[in-house]
């Protein structure tokens, strides 16, 4: 009997632990009047940019076209060698411009006489993006800077504050997750994940952490932007406690109406829906 009661007491510290882990936060009353801004709304994945990338991805032009459609826009910023945040998707030039080269080891002149997919466009500063958003709800992800993760938030915070207007974070990396809940807790804050084994770069337990959201402690997210694949127990079971729920990224051979119904927020790419779903 001795026995089952400790069982049942390790059952009980292990559900526990697991709920502590995986919760997500509450929102600021600032952070939940932002969130209905995204409830319902279609966000165009890294612009309204074309398959064919006749309009490259990030790009101003892509910009211009999800603003003029009426969608929100997912866009994602990194550093470059000299501080400047610019709007671009890998760590690397490779697949988008043909430089074997990281982002953060070029200086901003340099990464402005490069060009886009053979495209005439080039990597674009943040604060030129917003300006070309305007008004358009934004939800930008900051890639992991490691070491320079402070900079990156304190920076992109900075043009935020004193140039956006409709706007919420997400990254993958939980600490940076982390140094918003710290220090701006008004903003509304998203966990980017998919399931373990998709990640790219990262050592399979980081994987396992990350895909199962076991690091959601760390940053109390606001939002779970998930993969449009198969949702493991513990992503549902975060989402058993309420939090907002986005997916990413939504093709058209996806079963549109059913991401749309299951998700407050869409990230798309490589069609045109209506603006808002709900």
């Amino acid at each position: 009997m001795v026995f089952v009661w400790i069982i049942i007491g390790i059952g009980i510290f292990l559900l526990t632990a697991l709920v502590f882990c995986i919760a997500p936060g509450k929102m600021s009353p600032e952070a939940k009047k932002t969130s209905k801004i995204f409830f319902g709304l279609n966000c165009a994945h890294r612009g309204l940019h074309s398959e064919d990338q006749k309009i490259p991805e990030n790009s101003l032009p892509a910009f211009a076209a999800a603003r003029q459609g009426g969608y929100g826009v997912e866009l994602d910023v990194q550093l470059s060698k000299d501080n400047q945040v610019v709007v671009f998707h890998d760590d690397d030039l490779e697949r988008v411009c043909g430089v074997d080269a990281r982002v953060n080891s070029k200086t901003l002149k340099e990464l402005s006489e490069l060009k886009l997919l053979d495209s005439d466009e080039k990597i674009p500063l943040f604060t030129d993006v917003l300006e070309v958003l305007d008004d358009t709800p934004v939800i930008v992800e900051l890639k992991s800077a490691g070491p320079m993760n402070t900079k990156l938030c304190e920076e992109t915070l900075k043009i935020l504050r004193e140039q956006g207007k409709y706007w919420c974070i997400e990254s993958f990396d939980p600490r940076i997750g982390a140094w918003f809940r710290k220090n701006a807790p008004d903003v509304l804050r998203g966990q980017l994940s998919c399931p373990p084994g998709k990640f790219d770069g990262i050592s399979k337990i980081k994987s396992i952490l990350l895909g199962n959201l076991l690091t959601n402690f760390m940053s109390r997210p606001h939002f779970i932007a998930f993969s449009n694949t198969r949702r493991p127990l513990t992503v549902k079971l975060c989402h058993s406690m309420k939090p907002m729920k986005a997916i990413w990224t939504v093709l058209p051979t996806a079963d549109i109406a059913e991401c749309e119904r299951e998700n407050d927020t869409v990230i798309f790419e490589y069609y045109e829906p209506s603006p808002t779903y709900r």
